[in-house]
């Protein structure tokens, strides 16, 4: 890879964490500031639908400022203890938030648990007015999370949180409308428990691809196989490749190393490039460390065995 390349590279990846950051600090805001409405809203009107709304809005603003954190982190350079530097802290980030909307699904089903057993007055009036601006504040703040700058795993978590939240507002609105023209109120914790089913399919995608980098597992659709084969078809002079690892530092940066062995005569320096541009057009690692070595059977054909004597 060229220079000039990878301070494009670098320049483009910046750009998009600065942009990221945005995102999420505007979301985080604007969440924040609703969430205080809508915990009044929920004490009031008496809706657990509005008030496990609002719990998730809480996590939702800590979930968006620790992805900010995240973020910010991510940009600090290596120094002699992090090599790589902050950038899986967002990784990190985005595993905890997985796990809070585990919490988050759990308390809202025992939630709806009790209500269900206890039904208590709900005022539909004033559900349905507070539910309404929160499903506009949610659709904002997805909006904002889910358009642009590619697929960062941190950002995605907190999406989802806010989807989350979004699907509960729609729930709010769909409860508080059946309430005021029926006035049956058990369609709010019912409602309640549909959308934490919901929060934790979304939530068990993040926590499995965040642990699968965190566990250092292979980049997503990395075929080891394939990338064998296929370098020692294309490399000329390669004889065997083999002691290949790969594993992501962050959903968008994916490193190897491995061995290559050559046949005699064979310009390593030019092997070694070959590889690695290999690697990045057609498997997408960026950085890898390749070894390049003359073949064992290559050194035994050239070496002449000697006899020891005991």
């Amino acid at each position: 890879m060229s220079h000039s390349h990878g301070a494009h590279d670098h320049s483009c990846h910046g750009h998009a964490h600065s942009k990221n950051e945005k995102k999420l600090a505007t979301a985080a805001v604007l969440t924040g500031s609703f969430m205080i409405a809508e915990v009044v809203g929920g004490v009031i009107s008496g809706s657990l639908a509005l008030i496990a709304d609002a719990g998730h809005m809480l996590t939702d603003f800590a979930a968006l400022v620790l992805a900010w954190i995240a973020l910010r982190l991510s940009r600090r350079p290596a120094d002699s203890i992090r090599t790589y530097g902050f950038e899986r802290f967002s990784v990190l980030a985005a595993f905890v938030n997985g796990l809070s909307l585990f919490v988050i699904a759990g308390w809202i089903c025992v939630e709806a648990y009790e209500r269900l057993t206890q039904p208590v007055e709900v005022l539909g009036g004033v559900m349905l007015w507070i539910a309404i601006a929160g499903f506009v504040v949610n659709i904002l703040a997805f909006w904002m999370l889910t358009r642009g700058e590619g697929e960062n795993l941190n950002v995605r978590a907190a999406a989802l949180h806010v989807a989350g939240d979004l699907l509960g507002s729609i729930a709010a609105i769909i409860a508080s409308i059946v309430i005021i023209y029926t006035g049956w109120t058990p369609i709010d914790p019912i409602l309640s428990v549909f959308v934490a089913v919901i929060i934790l399919r979304s939530a068990w995608m993040v926590i499995k691809e965040s642990a699968q980098i965190l566990l250092e597992a292979v980049p997503k659709g990395f075929d080891r196989d394939k990338v064998i084969k296929t370098l020692e078809q294309e490399v000329e002079g390669v004889v065997r490749v083999h002691h290949l690892h790969a594993w992501c530092i962050n959903q968008e940066r994916a490193m190897a190393t491995l061995e290559v062995e050559v046949e005699a005569g064979t310009d390593r320096h030019k092997a070694r490039e070959r590889v690695k541009d290999i690697l990045e057009s057609s498997f997408a690692i960026g950085h890898a460390t390749v070894e390049v070595e003359e073949s064992s059977t290559q050194k035994e054909k050239s070496t002449p065995h000697q006899c020891r004597v005991l």
